[in-house]
């Protein structure tokens, strides 16, 4: 709540209170009406001290009589007379008789054994108070501000789908993780893990109705079972940029502009985030020059995935038992420790797609003015089985979180659910971990209640006038 909000209050003798720079006209955008009594802060109850010049005000038949006012917060036990101005709400007889808010419900009966139940949320999901409501709808707001000024428009999906789009194309760690289960109809249904595969099945639908390139964007629920740590939760809301139908590398590189225009948006700078850059073109050269064949290609990414989450040997370890000799995995290591381009060019010759690539990237990224916030390392393949050529991730410099967020291009993706092989890239954007580097930085926004007036009755009997004040206020 603003420090000196408006006070409007009708007190038995119907004077009105109000800032003096509203006067003649009343005109606010919100109001809060309230019944019998009114809370600032955290105190049930205030005694004014009234200040200024009185006038008389007529509106739609009603005259009120009108002063500009300050308030000097008292205890609501240091004054009998504020206790009796402060009658509760549930006090008060509603139109059957009863106590409470008019039209609530009655209490339950009172019984010999209540069964208590657990009031926190399933591990891994998350109530939203107000306070945390309003930072939500707070980041929420900037992920789509910054869609729009891409030129990307908004979709969604259910929440439920069918099982077999995720399972398909996703990985095994995507498998593993699945809120899965048989509806009535004995259909196989799961909740949605992540977004990209119900955009695929999206476009699929809409066929030839919709016209190419595509560029959408989403906000979105999703859910996997996962172990728990800093900023992973088994619930959470992603926001996904997807470009359809494009399939130059300008498409990745508006993508990551975009990102790096909500991060300046929110006070994060290049200091504290950079994005690693690949293509998973370089894992494919190398598999495909010791004869690894392709459809161990996903299950390789999903190992290298791993790379700085468990042991270099334990990595080994998972490569030889993918079925690749000691001298192919010594080389993929080799190439994949590499973080220069130029190295690259060394290791897979001029020729090679995946260089070409990825330095077109580099070189647009100078020209939408976001170089410093891009490196090269050819470790980043990511874990869905469906990316095809560059990917990317956002890190946190400092190294005290994981991938802020991730993305790359997915070209057969569509195709593999039965649609026309069309090209296209994208990335998720998880809200848990970017509010936690919002804390660590010191950044997160102070959003308190916006409420700028409250009209308030000090006698039952004026709640109806009261009321017909607030509705005249808030249609100005």
């Amino acid at each position: 709540m603003p420090a000196n909000p408006s006070l409007l209050i009708l007190h038995p003798l119907l004077t009105l209170f109000f800032k003096p720079s509203l006067a003649p006209t009343l005109r606010h955008p919100s109001f809060l009406s309230l019944h019998h009594h009114f809370t600032l802060s955290s105190s049930p109850a205030a005694v004014f001290t009234y200040t200024g010049t009185r006038t008389r005000t007529r509106t739609r038949g009603l005259t009120f009589s009108t002063l500009s006012i300050s308030a000097n917060r008292r205890s609501h036990s240091s004054s009998s007379s504020s206790a009796a101005s402060t009658q509760s709400l549930n006090s008060i007889p509603n139109e059957n008789g009863g106590s409470g808010r008019s039209g609530g419900l009655s209490s339950p009966p009172v019984v010999d054994a209540v069964q208590k139940i657990d009031v926190n949320p399933p591990k891994g999901t998350r109530d939203f108070p107000p306070e945390e409501m309003r930072l939500r709808s707070w980041l929420f707001q900037n992920f789509r501000e910054v869609s729009q000024l891409f030129g990307f428009e908004e979709v969604d999906f259910p929440v439920l789908e069918s099982e077999a789009l995720f399972i398909r194309k996703a990985g095994e760690e995507i498998r593993d993780q699945l809120y899965c289960f048989e509806d009535r109809g004995n259909r196989r249904v799961a909740l949605r893990p992540e977004l990209t595969p119900s955009l695929a099945r999206l476009v699929i639908q809409k066929g030839k109705s919709v016209s190419l390139p595509l560029k959408w964007f989403t906000v979105g629920q999703c859910w996997r079972y996962e172990r728990m740590t800093r900023g992973r939760r088994r619930e959470h809301y992603q926001w996904n940029m997807d470009i359809i139908g494009v399939p130059a590398v300008t498409a990745e590189a508006e993508l990551i502009s975009s990102i790096v225009t909500f991060f300046k948006r929110i006070g994060i700078t290049a200091s504290d985030v950079g994005f690693k850059v690949s293509s998973r073109k370089v894992l494919q050269e190398v598999l495909r020059f010791y004869s690894i064949p392709d459809n161990l290609f996903g299950k390789v990414c999903i190992i290298i995935d791993k790379m700085e989450k468990i042991p270099m040997n334990e990595i080994k370890k998972e490569l030889k038992s993918a079925e690749l000799s000691e001298e192919a995995i010594e080389e993929l290591l080799q190439v994949l420790s590499v973080k220069s381009l130029t190295k690259l060019e060394e290791k897979l010759g001029i020729a090679g797609e995946a260089v070409a690539d990825l330095k077109r990237l580099f070189s647009l990224a100078e020209k939408f003015g976001y170089s410093e916030w891009i490196q090269f390392d050819a470790s980043v393949v990511r874990g869905l089985a469906y990316y095809t050529g560059i990917v990317f991730e956002g890190f946190d410099r400092e190294g005290k979180l994981r991938a802020i967020c991730g993305g790359g291009r997915y070209d057969r993706l569509l195709s593999t659910f039965g649609g026309d092989d069309i090209p296209a890239c994208g990335f998720g954007f998880g809200d848990a971990v970017i509010v936690e580097l919002l804390k660590e930085k010191g950044l997160l926004p102070e959003l308190g209640l916006q409420v700028e007036n409250i009209v308030c009755s000090l006698d039952h009997d004026l709640q109806g006038a009261a009321a017909a004040v607030a509705t005249i206020l808030r249609g100005k």
